[in-house]
C-alpha cells in the first residue's frame, strides 16, 4: 500500500509520541493525585489541538506545499486535508468515549484526583491497540479491496444502532465485561489510594481502580473497531491514518476533563455522530461508483456536529426539564 511515510517520518513521529508521553508521565508524577480544573483541562486541550495543527502545517511544508512544483503542491494539499478530516472525525468519535468514561467514573465513584491516572493508562492502551489495528487494517485493504465494502456496511450498521441507542442509559450491572472481571478477580469494597491491588482481611484483592482501567481498555477496543474503519474511508495511507488517530487520542484526557461537566448540554451529539458514521459507511460502499471528495467529507462532518451541538443547547433533554441525570447518577440516587 502506498504511503507518504518515509522511514525518517515514521521514526520521527514515533520519537515525538514517546517524548510527549514521557513529559506527560513526569508531569503527572510531579503533580501527584489531584483534581484537574477546567482551566487546566482547557489549556492542555488547546495545547494538543495546537500541536496537531503544527504537525499538519509541517506535513504540508514537508511534502512541498510551498514549492513551485504543481504536483508537489497538489500532494501536500491533499494529504493535509486528509489528515485534518481524519483528525476531526476521530476527535468527534472520541466524544462518545468521554461519555462512557464519565459513566464508568460515576458508577464506580472514582475520586476526581484519581481519574487522571486512570485515563493515562487508558490512553497508553489505546495507542498500542490502535497502532496494531491500523497496520493490520492497512494490510488487509491492500490485499483485499472488498474489505472496504465490509467496513462500509459495518459503519452503516453502527451508525443506525447508535441513533437508536442515543439517549438511553447503559446498564453496567448487566454488562458482560464487568461480569467477567468480577468472576476473575476478588474486588475490594473501597479504594486504597492509587493502588491497583490491596489486602483486605489478609486476602489480596483488586481495587475498584483496576476494574475501571480494565473496563476502559475494553471500551478502547470497542471504539477502535468503529473509528478505524471510519478513517479508512477518508484515506488508506497508513501514515495519515495513524498520525490523525494518535493526535486525537493524545488530547483525549484533557478533553475529558473539559467536557465531563458539560455532557448534558450536548445530549444530541450522539445523533450527530450517528449521522456521520452512516455518511462514512455510505461513502465506503460507493467508493468504486463515485468517490466523494475529502473536502466535502470534512464540511459534512463539521456542519453535522455543529448543528447537533447547537440544537443540544436549544432543545432540553427529554424527561427532565432542568437537564438529564449524569450517567449512573439517577440509579445511585434511587438506591441511596
Amino acid at each position: 500500500m502506498q504511503s507518504i511515510g518515509s522511514p525518517l517520518m515514521w521514526s520521527s513521529f514515533a520519537g515525538f509520541v514517546l517524548v510527549a508521553l514521557l513529559v506527560d508521565f513526569l508531569a503527572m508524577s510531579k503533580q501527584g493525585a489531584h483534581r484537574v480544573s477546567t482551566r487546566e483541562a482547557a489549556i492542555w486541550s488547546l495545547v494538543w489541538v495546537g500541536v496537531s495543527f503544527v504537525f499538519m502545517g509541517w506535513l504540508w511544508w514537508h511534502l512541498g506545499g510551498a514549492s513551485t512544483d504543481e504536483a508537489a503542491r497538489s500532494l501536500a494539499n491533499g494529504k493535509s486535508l486528509e489528515f485534518l478530516t481524519g483528525y476531526l472525525i476521530e476527535k468527534a468519535l472520541a466524544v462518545d468515549n468521554i461519555f462512557v468514561f464519565l459513566m464508568l467514573f460515576t458508577y464506580f465513584s472514582v475520586p476526581a484526583e484519581f481519574q487522571k491516572r486512570v485515563l493515562m493508562f487508558g490512553i497508553l492502551g489505546a495507542l498500542v491497540l490502535r497502532a496494531g489495528m491500523i497496520l493490520v487494517g492497512a494490510w488487509l485493504i491492500a490485499q483485499f479491496h472488498w474489505i472496504l465494502y465490509l467496513f462500509g456496511a459495518f459503519l452503516l450498521f453502527t451508525g443506525i444502532k447508535m441513533w437508536w441507542a442515543a439517549g438511553q442509559e447503559p446498564d453496567l450491572n448487566n454488562n458482560p465485561a464487568l461480569k467477567w472481571i468480577r468472576s476473575r478477580f476478588k474486588i475490594a469494597p473501597d479504594y486504597d489510594g492509587e493502588k491497583f491491588f490491596t489486602v483486605v482481611g489478609g486476602v489480596k484483592m483488586a481495587t475498584p481502580l483496576l476494574v475501571v482501567i480494565l473496563l476502559i481498555g475494553i471500551v478502547d477496543v470497542v471504539f477502535a473497531v468503529d473509528s478505524i474503519p471510519a478513517i479508512f474511508a477518508i484515506t488508506t495511507d497508513p501514515f495519515i491514518v495513524l498520525t490523525s488517530n494518535v493526535f486525537a487520542i493524545l488530547g483525549l484526557r484533557a478533553m475529558y476533563f473539559l467536557l465531563a461537566n458539560m455532557h448534558e448540554r450536548f445530549h444530541l451529539l450522539s445523533y450527530g455522530l450517528a449521522i456521520v458514521l452512516v455518511f462514512i459507511g455510505a461513502k465506503m460502499l460507493l467508493i468504486d461508483v463515485y468517490k466523494i471528495p475529502v473536502v466535502f467529507s470534512l464540511g459534512f462532518t463539521a456542519v453535522t456536529l455543529a448543528v447537533a451541538m447547537v440544537l443540544s443547547l436549544k432543545i432540553p433533554p427529554k424527561g427532565k426539564p432542568g437537564g438529564a441525570y449524569p450517567f449512573g447518577a439517577k440509579k445511585q440516587d434511587e438506591q441511596a
